[in-house]
């Protein structure tokens, strides 16, 4: 053992990399990134498909949990992480995206993103190895705090254009390529770091779709790991924003105080007459959404009858939206 380390020592110092630092550049997070994608692609097992039985959407945990403690769900981080002039819903700590603009990757389209009942399926984030897929090629086998790592990990989320997501469904290289051709070298070398990442396997054709895709970029390595921002980073500039217009609010209504002083002041009205009492609010409860919905009460704002926090999924202060 010591002749090995010795050897291994003084490779390093001949070459000149500092003693202890001869893997320094190997990746850590275990995707391969930076390394030729067809290299890592050779390493990566090649078996059949295994059955889809047993497959549900919760053997990789609750959908777009916190994961990574950072005050916000993994589908806002990558809203937050690959639109550009994003606005966020109020109160929400500059998590929940309210508006954006997409470029998106799969179809090279530019999308604008509205947050809505209607609107939001525009823009859908998408897992580059999707969990079925996942599901058939070995993740069966892992721990189910380790699938649900695969279904929030960054490295293996996109924000998409929603038709693109939909075609693409569960289906692997062999099965689906984005239309966007000069991003299917990036795409695929992604694909492959997660399998990686995840010790996933590919099937034949799978591997032989991705290896004729890497044919035209042989120089295409594996990407390196996308993190996401923590929300509560913004959190001083989103109170500094709020100190400001509280400044503007109070120099408005000390202009408008000064110019009431200057005039003379009217003749005093006539007191109206008091309004009738309104009658009293009357408990409001609704078993879920469903049934809120179907009243003409959807959405509940919170302090409005029929307000619960177990209907608000996102504590945002508005339930059933």
């Amino acid at each position: 053992m010591m002749v090995v380390l010795s050897g291994l020592l003084a490779a390093s110092l001949a070459i000149g990399l500092p003693v202890g630092s001869a893997y320094a550049d190997e990746p850590t997070d275990g995707t391969g990134a930076g390394t030729s994608a067809t290299e890592v692609l050779d390493s990566l097992e090649v078996k059949g498909r295994a059955p889809k039985t047993g497959y549900k959407r919760t053997q990789f945990g609750k959908a777009w949990a916190d994961v990574d403690h950072n005050g916000c769900d993994t589908r806002n981080d990558i809203l937050n992480r690959d639109l550009t002039g994003v606005r966020h819903k109020r109160r929400t700590h500059n998590c929940v995206v309210k508006s954006g603009k997409l470029h998106d990757p799969y179809t090279g389209k530019d999308i604008k993103f509205k947050k809505g009942k209607k609107t939001s399926t525009a823009v859908q984030i998408d897992h580059v190895v999707a969990l079925s897929d996942a599901w058939q090629k070995g993740a069966q086998k892992l721990s189910e705090e380790r699938r649900t790592a695969l279904a929030n990990d960054p490295y293996n989320l996109l924000a998409v254009q929603g038709r693109a997501n939909q075609k693409k469904s569960d289906g692997d290289a062999a099965t689906w390529l984005p239309s966007n051709k000069g991003f299917r070298c990036e795409y695929v070398a992604r694909q492959i770091g997660v399998k990686h990442k995840y010790s996933l396997w590919v099937t034949q054709a799978e591997k032989e779709a991705m290896a004729k895709v890497l044919s035209s970029c042989p120089t295409q390595t594996v990407p390196d790991y996308t993190e996401v921002k923590d929300s509560t980073a913004e959190k001083t500039t989103e109170s500094e924003q709020t100190e400001q217009t509280q400044t503007e609010q109070s120099a408005e209504q000390a202009q408008q105080a000064q110019q009431t002083t200057q005039a003379p002041a009217p003749e005093p009205a006539p007191a109206p007459a008091p309004a009738p009492q309104p009658a009293p609010q009357q408990d409001v409860y609704y078993q879920n959404c469903t049934a809120a919905r179907a009243a003409g009460a959807a959405p509940i704002y919170q302090g409005q009858p029929g307000y619960r926090s177990q209907l608000d999924r996102d504590h945002d202060g508005v339930a059933c939206e």
